[in-house]
């Protein structure tokens, strides 16, 4: 029997009419939620992720400024741009696209926002807030993640969830939430890395199995037991001439062979991804609630 379909368009859907009518509220009090968003160099991929982010912020009335820098821009120029934002009035998040031309200064880049605008939650504050259960801007494919499973029907609690890749984007901040004591958490957790001698001993046991390793195929059907749930946080890009574009994106599972074997699974794409823009609203209209408290504090946002 076919798995279910863990529906993230759907549920993106549900979540971002929430955070319409939160941001109409706000608005209607005087403050407008707002998103900067700096874009250095010309990733295709870039381009399409920014062009979304800024599409789903107009959908829910979130005012959105954009910088766009060219593929030479220096170090100075981009925590320059990044500045500007920190002290622009109008602005409650901001969006440093990643990859930067040079990815050497990326970790410098993302410590010079603003903790209060870092909707991204990647600011070296904002993780360690995350780690010690204080309240912050959680990082958004990880609570995307968390927010799918929950909103789908997915109990969490108690089960044994096994992640693949260990990144600071996804894999060690979901397994940092996975593990707290609410309803989105309490799982025992097992993180799986490149240098795990047997991945499939491991999920093989898992009730939820969460694939975030960025390679094809890293997930196959001999990997998973029936009736697992199965998250894929992988975006692949494969040659297909029959496609439009000349290929088509897949995840890091083996979603045909899985997903007859599977409980539940998440397609690639329509599943994880609208997720995480989502959640990318969902933090810059807490900072802006913040703001709308005549603080920037997402402590006082969050009670």
């Amino acid at each position: 029997m076919a798995a279910r379909i863990l529906d993230g368009k759907a549920v993106a859907k549900e979540m971002r009419g929430e955070l319409a009518a939160e941001t109409a509220k706000l608005t209607a009090a005087g403050v407008v939620p707002g998103l900067g968003v700096l874009l250095a160099g010309d990733d295709p991929a870039s381009r399409s992720y920014v062009s979304g982010k800024e599409k789903a912020c107009e959908q829910a009335g979130i005012f959105s400024l954009e910088r766009t820098l060219p593929h030479s821009a220096g170090r100075d120029e981009i925590l320059s741009c990044v500045r500007e934002f920190n002290q622009d009035d109008r602005i409650d998040g901001i969006l440093v696209q990643l990859p930067l031309p040079d990815r050497s200064i990326e970790d410098e880049v993302i410590e010079s926002i603003d903790p209060q605008k870092d909707v991204d939650g990647f600011h070296p504050i904002n993780m360690g807030r995350m780690m010690l259960g204080q309240p912050t801007y959680l990082p958004c494919t990880p609570h995307g993640i968390l927010q799918l499973l929950n909103r789908s029907g997915v109990e969490i609690r108690g089960k044994h969830v096994v992640i693949l890749g260990r990144s600071n984007i996804v894999g060690r901040p979901l397994a940092n939430l996975l593990t707290r004591k609410d309803d989105l958490g309490n799982a025992t957790v097992t993180l799986c890395h490149t240098r795990t001698p047997d991945p499939g001993v491991h999920t093989r046991d898992a009730d939820i199995v969460i694939a975030a390793a960025g390679r094809r195929n890293t997930v196959t059907a001999d990997m998973v037991k029936d009736g697992a749930v199965i998250v894929d946080v992988g975006v692949n890009r494969i040659e297909d001439a029959g496609r439009k574009r000349g290929f088509r994106l897949v995840g890091d599972v083996d979603f045909e062979a899985v997903s007859l074997k599977a409980g539940a699974i998440t397609p690639v794409p329509g599943g994880v991804g609208p997720m995480t823009i989502t959640m990318l609203m969902y933090n810059t209209v807490q900072s802006a609630r913040a703001r709308g408290l005549d603080s920037r504090d997402i402590t006082e946002a969050t009670r």
